[in-house]
């Protein structure tokens, strides 16, 4: 259902629906939601815009204490709200109640910040005069979510958006609509006032961009794609609106001689086909020194080989199916072109369609090896099970095919030598960079975000988190 001013709406007016799949077992329907289109985002616009005057107003440590609520209602529905994500999106369990708790931290550290909207004080360069400047918040804020993280991504753009002092029209992905009903019900229930917080279904094309598109929308957050997040970029500078954009990741892991190859493994398995390699921060590319590369690759597949895919609900299970058909057909096309492309497919390669697999989406964790900078596999991204393992002759050689990519949003090196870590830290590329360990698994206090096509330089997380939905006031005051 669609949420806008405070009422639960069950109809759009193009009278058209979808519905929400279970990846791992496509004849579980989850729920039928509405197709919104123009009519349903002028509505929720309206609804907070007429919100926005007042909450505002509310003082912002008064804010955090309803984000307070809203965090211990989650700890409360934790495990409902990990089964919904499993079975709309088809991460494991264990996955889901990990971005659930993060999700929680989230919420608690965005309500802190409610006592933390600092400005400052600057000495004027004339007597009686005095200057300061503080934050206010933008105004109406649209937040535009993809399906991988379900609750985490929309937590991490709506907390700071609510807690600055703006109001919200917020559209999930079409893939985890279900998701997003649970958590807009909890933000109900926490107390938020009506039109605070509006909520629109459908498609990116149908609702998303009429958000975006919309003049009294002042900011837009969007995680998604580089070819739409171009599309929304260009559509608000034209309209001098604030906006974010975390775009994808071509994340490599660069494994050098000296590391020690029991903790890089944990870490390459790991950020590989955690969440079925659909991070934004999956580990995609491995760079491994050619010295201890043919070690490497063994020992690798060897790990691979005991990963068991089945359905994200089943205890036993490590990965989970891929969310969709389109997304299974997606992962199919870029390893038949890593084969054409002339890459060794050393293991995996085929869909799981057989017994327990067949009403699923489910793919093989697979691996290419003697991948070459040039190979499209290499340079695109996959977003599925699929990683790339590649030669390279010593540290300089590494960190360039690191950065040969258009993307920059997370990277990794192992290694023991301290010099070799911190010339990573210069020269590496990219918006987050793990010392000895995968490239996942940002904590919320630290800023996250990419450079080149992964984004355009707005961060979330941290104390930085409410840049993009804030704007500074400076006022300068003499006394007559």
């Amino acid at each position: 259902m669609n949420y806008i001013d405070g009422k639960w709406i069950k109809d759009a007016s193009t009278g058209k629906t979808f519905k929400s799949i279970n990846p791992a077992n496509k004849d579980e329907v989850l729920g039928e939601f509405p197709l919104s289109g123009k009519e349903e985002v002028e509505l929720a616009v309206a609804s907070a815009k007429k919100a926005q005057k007042e909450w505002k107003r509310i003082p912002a440590p008064e804010r955090g204490k309803i984000l307070f609520n809203i965090a211990r209602l989650m700890e409360k529905d934790k495990e409902k709200l990990a089964e919904t994500i499993t079975k709309e999106m088809g991460k494991t369990f264990k996955e889901s109640l990990g971005e659930v708790q993060i999700s929680i931290d989230m919420v608690y550290y965005s309500a802190g910040e409610g006592r933390r909207l600092i400005g400052e004080t600057v000495p004027s360069e004339k007597r009686d005069k005095y200057i300061v400047y503080f934050r206010e918040p933008v105004g109406i804020a649209g937040i535009i979510t993809p399906w991988n993280f379900p609750l985490l991504l929309p937590v991490r753009k709506i907390m700071p958006a609510l807690i600055a002092g703006n109001t919200v029209v917020f559209k999930p992905s079409r893939e985890t609509p279900l998701v997003a009903q649970q958590f807009v019900n909890l933000l109900e229930e926490a107390g938020l006032p009506l039109g605070v917080i509006n909520l629109i279904q459908g498609s990116g094309e149908s609702a998303g961009m009429e958000i975006v598109r919309h003049p009294d929308v002042g900011v837009i957050s969007f995680t998604g794609s580089v070819e739409t997040g171009r599309k929304i970029g260009a559509i608000c500078g034209e309209q001098i609106k604030k906006v974010g954009l975390e775009l994808g990741g071509k994340n490599p892991v660069i494994v050098l001689e000296d590391a020690d190859l029991e903790l890089a493994l944990d870490g390459c398995v790991s950020g590989a086909y955690g969440a079925t390699g659909q991070k934004c921060t999956a580990a995609s590319r491995i760079i491994v020194e050619e010295k201890i590369y043919d070690e490497f690759v063994d020992r690798f597949i060897e790990r691979v080989r005991k990963i068991k895919v089945g359905d994200g609900m089943d205890k036993e299970t490590d990965m989970g199916p891929l969310v969709s058909e389109s997304q299974l057909d997606k992962v199919k096309y870029y390893v038949e072109v890593g084969i054409k492309e002339g890459a060794k497919l050393s293991y995996g390669g085929n869909v799981l369609d057989s017994g327990k697999f067949s009403k699923g989406f489910f793919y093989e964790p697979t691996v290419f090896t003697d991948v070459t900078p040039d190979m499209r596999i290499a340079k695109e991204e996959i977003f599925g099970p699929v990683v790339c393992i590649m030669k390279a002759k010593d540290f300089d050689s590494a960190i360039e095919i690191a950065n040969s990519t258009e993307y920059g949003l997370s990277a990794s090196i192992y290694t023991k030598d301290l010099k070799k870590s911190f010339k990573a830290m210069e020269l590496l590329e990219s918006g987050v960079v793990y010392i000895n360990a995968p490239p996942t698994g940002a904590e919320i206090q630290g800023p996250f975000g990419g450079v080149k096509a992964s984004g355009n330089g707005e961060r979330e997380q941290g104390t930085t988190s409410i840049d993009l939905f804030t704007e500074w006031k400076t006022v300068f005051i003499v006394l007559g």
